[in-house]
C-alpha cells in the first residue's frame, strides 16, 4: 500500500472521524450507532491510504 493521502485530507479526516464517534456520547437510542461509522475515516488517516482514492486513481499527498 502507497500513502495516497496529504496532511490536510488526514486532518480533515480524523476531526470527521472525531464527530462521528461522539454521535456514540451525545445521540441516544439505535441513531447512536451510526457514530461507529466514524472508526473508517480514522483508520484510513492513521494509515494514510484510502481505498477508494486508489480505485479512482485520486492522490492527495505531494509524493
Amino acid at each position: 500500500m502507497k500513502v495516497n493521502e496529504g496532511a490536510l485530507d488526514r486532518t480533515i479526516r480524523v476531526i470527521l472521524g472525531l464527530v462521528l464517534l461522539s454521535l456514540l456520547f451525545f445521540v441516544h437510542g439505535s441513531a447512536k450507532y451510526w457514530g461507529l461509522i466514524g472508526i473508517i475515516p480514522l483508520v484510513t488517516a492513521i494509515i494514510g491510504w484510502c481505498p477508494l482514492y486508489s480505485i479512482f486513481g485520486i492522490k492527495t499527498c505531494k509524493r
